[in-house]
């Protein structure tokens, strides 16, 4: 997947998330994810996004939360 796909996932999410659930729209991206997220740079797929690039800390969390949890 590339990055601009991702990018566009995230986008979809993020928009789709109630108000206050904005950042944990963004983990739950992080942990669906967490395969294709691999080798690409969070902070540039958080920027592309819209979303500023400071979020690519919170995709990272989310990555690394991919191998202890599951997704309802």
């Amino acid at each position: 997947m590339t990055t601009d796909e991702l990018a566009r996932r995230l986008r979809d999410d993020y928009a789709r998330a109630g108000k206050g659930d904005k950042v944990v729209a963004i983990h739950l991206f992080g942990i669906r994810n967490a395969d294709a997220l691999e080798g690409h740079s969070a902070h540039e797929i958080a920027e592309r996004a819209g979303i500023g690039r400071s979020f690519g800390t919170e995709i990272r969390k989310g990555m690394r939360l991919a191998e202890y949890v599951q997704v309802k």
